[in-house]
């Protein structure tokens, strides 16, 4: 028989994972595909994620005739592709064995554990992820002849954590599987929307989605990215006889624009119990910045600025700028700032002025 290996965290399973199952069916006249969801995945730490059982019943909703294993699942511990390659070799001995992977997994294949092993029991089988598929010789592997759409495992988990619908990029079982056991759910989540304007809330999702898929190049938990966007805009239509405000007081010279991150910060620690004091803090000085600032809150002011629905002259490029980095993209955006700032008449905010100094004479040493 020839039979295929398809395993990863599933974490949630997705539509591109069923089109890249079924294209490995068809270009390798496979008689069998078996899903492989892992306990723990290497190289994925610091993302949301739900329990084994949960990612290994969604595999099961989302995949139609394909077999799916709790090998890594009932094994425990950190998940290793060769040791479930070598355990599928014993298992069938005489058969022809391909491993399905992402090209984006391939061209990370040398930094996995026991790659050489990996290849003495079964056949790499790759797809492309949106665009051609380019295999570079170093590992021997065969084409699927499939071009994966752009479809993030991050992004579904952004909007589940939000409480957002994921229908758009998983099966309808599996988007109800989500919403009926409240998969990846903030805490708080239905109070804070209740605080904000459709228009509102809707930006605090987008802010969410672009936090959450920069975390990881930023070195930031999934989870604590999510917690700051969650709540960066909590305060915003707040006033001060608010008993969410109670004991609340302003800095002094805070401009009227700002007041809302030093009450929002407040709001999520009083009334959320937020106690993370770095997501505080990303909170607190998400639209002034400061000097010195964490990598969460460079993430969280880039990501209230530059979400996809911001639409303002010059975005485009500043957007580039945060692609190359944090601090790259922080520059710009508060150089773009104090411009416009300045040639609209208005009041710029000391703390972003001494933010942007700072960061002008630090960050080479960053």
């Amino acid at each position: 028989m020839r039979i295929a290996i398809f395993g990863g965290s599933f974490n949630p399973v997705h539509n591109e994972h069923i089109n890249i199952a079924a294209a490995a069916r068809r270009a390798l006249g496979l008689d069998k595909i078996i899903v492989v969801p892992s306990h723990v995945t290497p190289l994925k730490n610091g993302r949301l994620t739900v329990p084994p059982v949960d990612r290994f019943n969604m595999c099961k909703l989302a995949f139609d005739g394909a077999e799916v294993s709790d090998y890594e699942i009932a094994a425990g511990g950190v998940s290793y592709s060769y040791l479930t390659c070598r355990e599928f070799r014993k298992r069938y001995p005489d058969d022809e064995l391909y491993f399905v992977m992402g090209a984006d997994m391939y061209e990370s294949f040398g930094d996995w554990k026991n790659p050489r092993d990996i290849l003495d029991n079964v056949t790499l089988a790759v797809c492309a992820r949106e665009k051609p598929l380019a295999l570079n010789g170093r590992f021997p592997a065969v084409s699927i002849g499939y071009t994966g759409a752009k479809v993030s495992s991050t992004r579904i988990r952004a909007l589940a954590a939000l409480g957002e619908d994921t229908g758009e990029y998983v099966p309808a079982s599996v988007a109800e599987y989500i919403r009926g056991h409240n998969l990846y759910r903030l805490d708080g989540v239905e109070e804070v929307k209740k605080l904000l304007t459709k228009i509102r809330w809707e930006h605090t999702v987008r802010v969410a989605v672009t936090a959450a898929e920069n975390c990881a190049r930023a070195g930031v938990s999934e989870r604590a990215a999510l917690t700051a966007a969650l709540f960066h805009d909590c305060a915003k239509y707040l006033t001060f006889d608010s008993p969410l405000l109670k004991g609340f007081v302003c800095p002094d010279g805070v401009l009227d624009d700002v007041v809302h991150q030093y009450s929002g910060a407040y709001v999520a620690e009083k009334v959320f119990g937020i106690d993370d004091a770095d997501v505080l803090n990303a909170i607190r000085y998400h639209s002034s910045g400061r000097e010195n600032m964490s990598a969460l809150e460079k993430l969280i002011y880039l990501s209230d600025m530059l979400e996809e629905g911001r639409t303002f002259g010059g975005v485009e490029e500043l957007r580039g700028e945060f692609a190359r980095g944090l601090d790259a993209g922080l520059l710009a955006a508060f150089g773009h700032q104090i411009e416009y700032l300045g040639k609209s008449g208005k009041e710029i905010y000391p703390l972003t002025e001494k933010a942007y100094k700072y960061l002008k004479e630090h960050r080479n040493e960053q």
